[in-house]
């Protein structure tokens, strides 16, 4: 705990040997020493008169936070020419209007025209103002400010320089913000060219020169320039092929071409660029990023240190591998290539990879025995996962069993047709399956799910992204590179990739250029999370996977042990285990009651007690604490209900629409029940655990679906398809259906293609 002002605050530990730049955005949050440029643009307003007040207090709120934290932050502003502009501006209007007041003898005022304002005129009158303002948001912090001008002669003079270090230090060392502006009001005109002389000397132009120059002379870990572009282009922003470059690395200029500068200030892309490339070579991580988008730049800053994929990035890294961007369109480029294949084609890679699978098991094998070691040394796997992490003969064998199905009843997935229309004479309509394009999907701790969702993305013709989790490294390494080999034997390889640099998740939910749907398999958190970072990438699955068994009055008693049993304990960390028990108030204090008691009792199931179940009980479970709970685990809620009705009620408020099920022998229960719950899976008289893809003769599934739109209950290839409307006609235009036109539409419709019988 550090103290300021007697306000304490937590400190994160930082510790950096300056001298070499970070190579991974993920090492930013290690970063002590930050320096932010504010660029012209950032801090003032749109008509350059005046300054951006709400984002100026919004930058100044993270800088106060990251310094709470314990790092040592500096700000390098523009702003005084524009808060001088604007208090001039004030001045002479005034002025004017007293002296034309006086002049006519009558308050009416005539058309005044405002001179052109001088910059260091505006600079000396607007210095004062800004660093008040700044002073009085950081005093909200309970931090102290101080202003410090420079010019070039500050950096070039020993002696100043040295002075200018020192104070720099001391101002850090006593917990205070240093301010750092040029000294506009006594640096002469800009020279032409003139930004960057060469690594050991750089010329203060502009705050970006002067950002740049202090970072190095400072040793800071990290510059953080805001502009009002995104971060740095191919190609000038604005124009139709311009991409956003992620990580732009030295010697990478000669491939961009840079536009105009920004509306306002001395610098443009290009002077930001060689700025940063100086300051990578001192050793200071640099980022490029917006800080005027009122969608980002309330937490711009704080994303940058935490690692997020804001902006542009320089590194002096290059990994060796192609980006997740490049991955992504490798992904539809390939996907295309496959979709256009023949079904037999897509099919003979699958039956490949099923080969493959049992060929090469004790390859397999080895690979996630070095995971599970891993995982158990460093003990930070859960029983339950670590369970989802393990390979066997037995899954290879089973998976090779499934993949065999896929490549079986994919035949004529892609292209069917499944409506045909004649719109009029000669001009007939069709709407066919395609795939979706490119599908992400993140998946935790299960190996196994990797040839699953490749085969079913290869049936579908869709190009495939996978995100597995660290403790799986070895063993989605060797099954992709499985994959990739079944790929080869028709030419797409590139069709499925995995994706293996240190991308967060988050910023891979925002690639909403280059992905079409994500697809979460793991846990409710993990569901939930991807759902709230995905940005306009629509998300198949469920977030939480709470399943209701309801036991009628007139249930058998030789199904209902079984089928609870199997529900809860065959594996109780699935999504479709039971969560809650739902049993008749007439069962109560039954032999069929005790006996579903004795058996959970015996399979050593923790009982949680409803609200209604307990008032019925003298010494009763733990109540329980939400009766919207997935456990995971050997646990389980009962709770009493009055009638079928008011258990399709309770399903209704407590559920996650994913599986519910009835045990009764009364075929109208069973069927009032199987019409009225409202979930993905519904099942008479059977285990909840049935819900899934390979049970449903599906081959193998891509996640279960609860949405209500799309696909919905375990996921297979028709979840992975859409439809496109192919029209051929004959010189046919609309105005000859109009009322005094020559055409009548028929809208008749045709019979569909026979299906192939195989």
């Amino acid at each position: 705990i550090r103290c300021w002002s007697n306000i304490p605050f937590i400190t994160v530990p930082l510790s950096r040997a300056h001298g070499k730049s970070f190579a991974h955005r993920s090492e930013l949050k290690h970063a002590k020493r930050i320096v932010v440029k504010l660029g012209s643009a950032v801090v003032t307003r749109g008509d350059e008169c005046g300054l951006a007040l709400g984002r100026l207090a919004s930058i100044v709120e993270q800088v106060s936070m990251l310094q709470n934290q314990g790092r040592e932050m500096m700000i390098v502003t523009s702003g005084a020419v524009a808060f001088g502009k604007q208090r001039l501006r004030h001045e002479i209007l005034l002025s004017q209007s007293v002296r034309q007041a006086l002049h006519s003898g009558q308050s009416q005022l005539k058309d005044m025209s405002i001179p052109v304002l001088e910059a260091r005129a505006c600079a000396a009158a607007g210095q004062s103002g800004l660093m008040a303002l700044y002073e009085a948001m950081f005093t909200q912090y309970s931090i102290c400010a101080a202003q410090i001008l420079v010019t070039n002669l500050d950096f070039h003079d020993e002696q100043k320089r040295r002075n200018l270090n020192g104070t720099l230090h001391e101002l850090l060392r006593m917990n205070i913000v240093p301010i750092i502006n040029t000294n506009d009001a006594v640096v002469p005109p800009p020279e032409p060219n003139s930004d960057l002389q060469g690594v050991n000397v750089i010329s203060v132009k502009d705050n970006d020169s002067l950002a740049a120059r202090l970072a190095v002379e400072m040793k800071t870990d990290l510059l953080i320039v805001l502009s009002d572009v995104e971060g740095l282009f191919d190609s000038p922003p604005g124009s139709d092929d311009a991409k956003l470059i992620d990580i732009f690395y030295p010697g990478d200029q000669q491939s961009v071409t840079f536009g105009t500068k920004s509306r306002v200030g001395m610098g443009g892309m290009e002077a930001k660029v060689k700025a940063a490339l100086w300051a990578l070579q001192g050793g200071t991580s640099v980022v490029i990023a917006n800080g005027t988008h009122p969608k980002i730049s309330g937490h711009v800053i704080t994303d940058i240190v935490e690692g997020k994929k804001v902006g542009t990035f320089f590194s002096e890294v290059k990994p060796a591998g192609p980006t997740v961007e490049q991955q992504a369109e490798m992904a539809r480029a390939g996907g295309r290539t496959l979709a256009a294949l023949q079904p037999e084609q897509r099919a003979e890679i699958i039956y490949r990879l099923a080969d493959l699978l049992t060929d090469q098991r004790e390859e397999i094998l080895l690979a996630n025995k070095k995971d599970l070691e891993e995982a158990e040394n460093k003990g930070r796997l859960a029983l339950p996962l670590l369970k989802r992490l393990s390979l066997s003969t037995s899954k290879l064998n089973s998976l090779a069993i499934g993949l065999r199905q896929i490549a079986a009843s994919s035949q004529d997935s892609v292209g069917r047709v499944i409506r045909r229309t004649r719109i009029a004479k000669d001009l007939d309509l069709e709407q066919v399956t395609v795939p979706i394009g490119v599908l992400l999907v993140i998946f935790e701790s299960r190996p196994d799910c990797l040839p699953q969702v490749s085969a079913l993305a290869i049936a579908s013709g869709n190009g495939l992204l996978l995100k597995g989790g660290k403790e799986a490294t070895h063993s989605n390494q060797i099954l992709h590179r499985l994959t990739q080999e079944a790929l080869s034997i028709h030419g797409v390889r590139d069709a499925v990739q995995l994706v293996n640099t240190r991308e967060e998740v988050e910023d891979l939910c925002r690639l909403d250029k280059l992905i079409d749907l994500i697809i979460p398999r793991g846990s409710s958190q993990l569901v939930r999370n991807i759902q709230k970072a995905a940005k306009g990438i629509p998300v198949m699955g469920h977030s939480e996977g709470i399943c209701h068994v309801y036991v009628d009055t007139d249930a058998s008693v030789e199904k209902v042990t079984r089928i609870i049993r199997d529900s809860k304990c065959e594996y109780p960390a699935a999504c479709n285990a039971l969560e809650t028990l739902l049993i008749h108030r007439d069962l109560l204090r039954t032999p069929l009651f005790d006996q579903i008691i004795d058996m959970l009792r015996v399979e050593q199931v923790k009982i949680h007690a409803g609200p209604k179940f307990a008032s019925y009980l003298t010494f009763s479970p733990s109540e329980v604490k939400s009766l919207r709970t997935e456990y995971g685990d050997l646990e389980c809620c009962i709770e009493v209900v009055d009638s079928v009705q008011e258990a399709v009620e309770h399903i209704h408020k407590y559920g996650s629409s994913h599986t519910d099920v009835i045990i009764t022998e009364n075929e109208k229960t069973a069927e009032f029940f199987l019409q009225h719950v409202d979930s993905a899976c519904v099942f008479w008289n059977a285990s909840t655990r049935f819900s899934d893809g390979y049970r449903f003769g599906l081959g193998a599934e891509v996640g279960i679906s609860t949405s209500r739109i799309h696909a919905r209950g375990p996921v297979g290839i028709e979840g992975l398809l859409t439809t496109k409307w192919l029209l051929r006609g004959n010189n046919h235009v609309v105005s000859d259906f109009s009322e005094h036109g020559s055409m009548k539409y028929l809208h008749e419709s045709l019979p569909l293609p026979q299906r192939n019988a195989n």
